[in-house]
């Protein structure tokens, strides 16, 4: 361990970028080319080989990735979309846009993914995707969740023709923190029905802003033909899934509707171009492409080396009474995103407490996340949090380590050992914190979590509802 007495800044998610990567934007400006253009599409090219996708397109925000993906299946007013009430915004606030109704549901008791078995209960005829989180870039159960939805296909009513080449309710991963992870051997990309990463700044791959979808293979069978809609209720050819056709009605989606992106105009003669339907403007430029292309190069020694400071942060926070995230497990392996640790049996005021400690030995945490249903927009649509508790007290003692690849090993013993001292602390000054039935159930349920990890599956969160609290 480090010397404790010796005050040091650590940064929660600074950005790593080096020389090489600000050479590649100089050469991006210099060549006259900064929209989207040639090293956008290289970047897509080689994200969609890195994440086995069968297409992959670029664009502004994993936020608009989502939203872009309930708009090719043509969700709008009357549908209703599935997401998990413990998430960041993006992932329900997409919905919104599109005028369809949120549907939130509850975690996991003591974990993070939705509670797959209180889905059903949640599926009507008007469920038209789920929208799952891959939280801290590890994978959800997406079997489990598959098989849900194939056991409730009876309910999943189609009305447009891309809703119509699925024989089930369509999964669309929130993988804004998931790149580079896998799931049963499968990256990230090549699992769900759609998958939309962020680029942004604190992501482990950055390209400053952006984001990217991803998409599988669905059926071609006669009656659920693949689709090239060219607008928002247009009918579509039958045949095979034409990934040249879905990438070109992603783009009609990102850039106005317009039916030639820059690159094609700019071609000679090419000028004339058509508006198909009024859309939005959210394309990813060539200047945050070219950071990219530095970025996955490097990523492969970003992710070990996020995996080297996860098992020293392990290591040492095994000797404290906290519980965290497992990262590798026989059935997933994640991207090492963020380090959630939860202060068992802890209340939110005690939390608070260790988190103004912490910044007051210089370093910055977070939390991941504040339950939608705690937040103003979703109080005024109607969430109220009593209804989402598994949500709520997976969220009351959770704070979030510095997890980045700029912490140098003593950088990370220095967080632990502060960490230890602001728990040390914060029982000195009598800072409520229930030793309660939850305490104990917390650690059952960590026991259970291991437990599943090592045995390669999720078999049954269900046995674990109905805890008492004191």
């Amino acid at each position: 361990m480090t010397d404790s007495c010796t005050q040091r800044t650590i940064q929660f998610s600074p950005p790593d970028i080096t020389e090489a990567e600000i050479e590649a934007v100089a050469d991006a400006l210099r060549s006259g080319w900064i929209t989207t253009g040639p090293k956008t599409k290289e970047l897509e090219e080689k994200l969609c080989a890195v994440t086995h996708a069968d297409g992959l397109a670029c664009v502004s925000s994993a936020t608009t990735a989502l939203e872009i993906a309930l708009r090719i299946l043509g969700i709008g007013p009357g549908d209703e979309v599935i997401t998990s009430a413990y998430t960041y915004t993006a992932s329900a606030s997409c919905i919104a846009h599109t005028g369809a109704t949120i549907v939130l549901c509850d975690t996991l008791p003591g974990g993070y993914e939705m509670d797959y078995s209180s889905l059903p209960e949640l599926i009507t005829e008007k469920t038209k995707a789920i929208i799952p989180v891959d939280i801290a870039g590890r994978m959800c159960d997406y079997d489990r969740l598959r098989n849900m939805l194939i056991m409730m296909k009876g309910l999943y009513t189609p009305s447009t023709p891309y809703q119509k080449a699925f024989d089930r309710i369509p999964i669309i991963a929130d993988a804004a923190h998931s790149l580079g992870a896998s799931y049963h051997g499968k990256p990230s990309g090549s699992v769900a029905d759609f998958t939309c990463f962020s680029f942004h700044a604190v992501k482990n791959f950055t390209t400053a802003e952006g984001g990217a979808l991803a998409w599988k293979h669905v059926s071609t069978a006669p009656e659920r033909p693949a689709i090239f809609m060219q607008g928002p209720g247009a009918e579509a050819p039958t045949g095979n899934f034409d990934d040249a056709a879905y990438y070109k009605e992603v783009m009609l989606q990102s850039l106005h509707g317009q039916s030639k992106d820059a690159l094609a105009k700019n071609q000679a003669g090419s000028w004339e171009y058509d508006i198909i339907f009024p859309g939005y403007k959210c394309n990813m430029t060539d200047i945050q492409a070219a950071l990219g292309l530095v970025q996955l190069e490097r990523y492969p020694a970003l992710l070990k080396r996020r995996y080297e400071i996860i098992e020293r942060y392990e290591r040492g926070l095994d000797e404290l009474p906290v519980s965290y995230l497992k990262h590798v497990g026989n059935w997933a392996e994640s991207s090492g995103h963020l380090m959630l640790v939860r202060i068992n049996g802890a209340q939110e005021a005690y939390r608070n407490r260790v988190i103004e400690l912490m910044a007051s030995y210089g370093i910055a945490t977070n939390v991941h996340y504040k339950p939608l249903p705690l937040l103003t927009a979703y109080k005024n649509l109607g969430f109220d949090i009593a209804n989402y508790q598994n949500a709520y007290h997976q969220y009351e003692n959770e704070i979030t380590l510095p997890l980045h690849t700029l912490l140098s090993d003593d950088d990370v013993d220095y967080v632990i050992d502060c960490f230890a001292r602001a728990l040390k602390q914060a029982d000195e000054e009598n800072i409520p914190r229930t030793i309660t039935t939850r305490e104990r159930n917390d650690k059952r349920l960590q026991a259970y979590v291991d437990r599943m990890d090592k045995e390669g599956g999720w078999k049954d969160p269900a046995a674990f509802r109905g805890f008492e609290e004191d």
